[in-house]
């Protein structure tokens, strides 16, 4: 199922159970040594993309514009369609026609259940075991993301959360959000990671030098904008790859 549009844009596929988790490769068993920041994305990247919290976001958005506008959810869902075709996400065409409240939709499209998340020991471990500091990097907002977190049991690992509202409302994979990220957090691009799950959001991190990790969830929209150029790590399994790393 092709999810329309989520919180600005997170719009992906609920993918099918990952594939086996592809060989580590040996530069990063090293890597830990040399890096300075860990950034990593959220959604289907820190827990599995099977829990399938697209497909709520993806309703209550229907919802929304339904009420909104007065439509039914057809005609809903045809709006919905024709602002992330020409404003890149529905939000930004809500706020752009109708004058829209972007916190006020942030708060009614993640009102949805996070128990499909489980509690993620393994991960937690690995986290642990990291020296250098995390950040969250998310199209999502952060209340939004803090749940993810604290369902996974790793809200303390991470030392920040950047999110929607900090990229002034423009997502992943704009040049300029990850320019304002680096800034934000004093990150050196150079000495930092990023793990994705959407091969076009490592685009601009490996354009600024960033070592860039790929989660092949396999789903046709997270390979959107697949380069092999500029993905150094193709892995399954976040958990699995980060044992490789800090074993």
């Amino acid at each position: 199922m092709t999810v329309t549009d989520t919180t600005p844009p997170r719009e992906k596929d609920t993918p099918p159970h990952a594939q086996p988790h592809a060989p580590p490769h040996a530069q990063d068993e090293a890597l830990q040594d040399r890096v300075d920041v860990w950034v990593f994305d959220l959604d289907n990247t820190l827990y599995p993309a099977e829990c399938a919290l697209f497909d709520q976001v993806d309703r209550n958005i229907g919802t929304y514009v339904a009420d909104l506008l007065g439509k039914t959810p057809a005609e809903a869902r045809a709006v919905q369609k024709d602002y992330l075709v020409r404003y890149g996400t529905t939000l930004n065409g809500l706020m752009t026609n109708h004058d829209v409240d972007p916190h006020d939709y942030l708060h009614a499209v993640h009102d949805i259940d996070f128990s499909p998340i489980p509690r993620d020991d393994r991960l937690r471990d690995a986290l642990q075991r990291l020296d250098a500091p995390k950040i969250i990097f998310t199209n999502a907002d952060r209340p939004y993301a803090e749940k993810v977190l604290d369902r996974l049991g790793i809200a303390d690992q991470f030392d920040g959360i950047f999110d929607i509202l900090d990229a002034d409302l423009r997502p992943k994979p704009h040049s300029e959000t990850y320019e304002r990220f680096v800034t934000r957090h004093g990150v050196n691009p150079r000495k930092a990671v990023m793990v994705e799950d959407m091969a076009c959001n490592l685009k601009p991190a490996h354009a600024m030098g960033m070592r860039t990790v790929w989660i092949n969830t396999g789903s046709p929209w997270g390979r959107k904008g697949h380069d092999p150029d500029i993905i150094h790590t193709e892995i399954s399994s976040l958990s699995a790859w980060l044992d490789t790393v800090v074993k």
